[in-house]
């Protein structure tokens, strides 16, 4: 078991109080706190290494060059890929924006996108507005009750051979596990491309995208333990030889004339204007720091931890969870009449940290019936202690309330 204890004197933020309480932050699907390791590396950056790369024959650039290449070479290696697949973008949000424009140019008018019923709005409402532009349909792979696909049914599913299939690895709701290795397979087998939402997976298990054998693998920093603002598009390296540029603009061109321009070679294709270098140098630092611990414990830790939440909070009555009992560290409930907002604000008083809301899957919620539901996410410093301040939060908010 990891020790949440010592991994939180890494972290600033956890010194302060709230309403005279330690924060227990169980927000972490939505994002994670920062240590030190991260913040020591971008400030190192700014004071000594601070130029914009790829641009001029000065030492500064050549310095500024090598920390953004050797991020791209590090957060390459995390997730299996080589170095020139990596295209940093801003956040997973714009990595499936990417996909969505490039994939859907080239798409045939009439044919069809295939996405999932439990997808976050990131990863719809791209496809449906590139749908639109390019006359191409859009079906949605079917859950079932307890929130798993039905993959008995993918087949069929994919009998349309759409273009492109894209879907969650992890759920940001459900905290379900999709089986991304099988799903790549069959979605190849149809002749689609395969997408991957990895927002909810790379920060939290060990995720090799040769072995899941995706086209595009999308995820966001910040969710990592990274700084906003800086985000990863893996990109198989033939397709981005075919697929055109999704912004254009400076350090993206090879030459520019003035009846038209060529396109820099692949990754840097896809990446136009001044990179956010302190960004990715912060990302690879927030990878040093998950590898040293070691993806697979903090998986494990993850998955007892929500476990163990469930447990303790299964015994307030009128509880509902969504989701499978086994998954990944994600634990989404709602209180029997109660609104996830009132129920949350119960939570803040009492120094806790948790998301209430639709979780940007309006579709999903739907589909389950609800406005919103309260969800508890775990991450490397959260600890049985904090859940148990949950679950007691929890039970006032009941008795109060209910």
């Amino acid at each position: 078991m990891l020790d949440p204890e010592k991994i939180r004197k890494d972290f600033p933020i956890f010194k302060r109080k709230f309403k005279g309480s330690a924060l227990a932050y169980l927000d972490n699907a939505a994002t994670t706190q920062k240590p030190c390791q991260v913040m020591e590396a971008m400030d190192d950056y700014y004071r000594n290494f601070n130029a914009n790369p790829h641009r001029g024959a000065y030492r500064l650039v050549a310095d500024a060059t090598e920390r953004y290449e050797s991020a791209r070479k590090n957060i390459a290696a995390f997730i299996g890929a080589r170095q020139e697949e990596i295209i940093f973008t801003r956040n997973a949000t714009e990595s499936l924006n990417l996909v969505a424009t490039v994939v859907c140019q080239q798409a045939a008018p009439g044919s069809s996108i295939l996405l999932t019923q439990m997808e976050h709005h990131s990863n719809i409402v791209p496809w449906q507005m590139n749908a639109k532009r390019h006359n191409l349909r859009i079906k949605y792979a079917k859950i079932r009750s307890y929130g798993a696909l039905c993959m008995e049914d993918m087949p069929q599913e994919l009998a349309i051979r759409p273009a492109v299939f894209s879907f969650t690895h992890v759920s940001n709701v459900l905290g379900t596990i999709n089986d991304a290795v099988k799903l790549c397979r069959l979605a190849h087998e149809s002749g689609a491309l395969a997408c991957v939402d990895a927002a909810q997976s790379v920060p939290h298990m060990k995720v090799d995208v040769r072995k899941i054998g995706c086209d595009f693998l999308a995820f966001s920093g910040h969710k990592m333990l990274g700084p906003t603002g800086i985000g990863v598009l893996y990109m198989r390296r033939d397709l981005q030889e075919t697929l055109p540029p999704f912004l254009v603009g400076g350090d993206m061109i090879k030459e520019v004339t003035f009846e038209g321009a060529t396109w820099n070679s692949p990754p840097y294709k896809f990446e136009a204007g001044t990179p956010n270098v302190a960004g990715a140098v912060g990302l690879s630092a927030a990878v040093d720091y998950l590898k040293k611990i070691g993806m697979e414990k903090i998986e494990k830790h993850e998955q007892e931890l929500a476990s163990y939440c469930r447990e303790k909070l299964s015994g307030i009555p009128g509880i509902k969870f969504y989701g499978p009992k086994k998954g990944a560290g994600i634990v989404s409930y709602n209180i029997g009449k109660l609104h996830a907002h009132d129920v949350g604000q119960f939570a803040d008083e009492d120094g806790i940290a948790i998301r209430t809301g639709h979780h940007c899957a309006q579709p999903l919620m739907k589909l389950m019936g609800e406005p919103a539901t309260c969800r508890a996410s775990v991450y490397i410093y959260n600890s049985e202690e904090e859940v148990h301040r949950l679950a007691a939060s929890m039970k006032r908010a009941q008795k109060t309330l209910g």
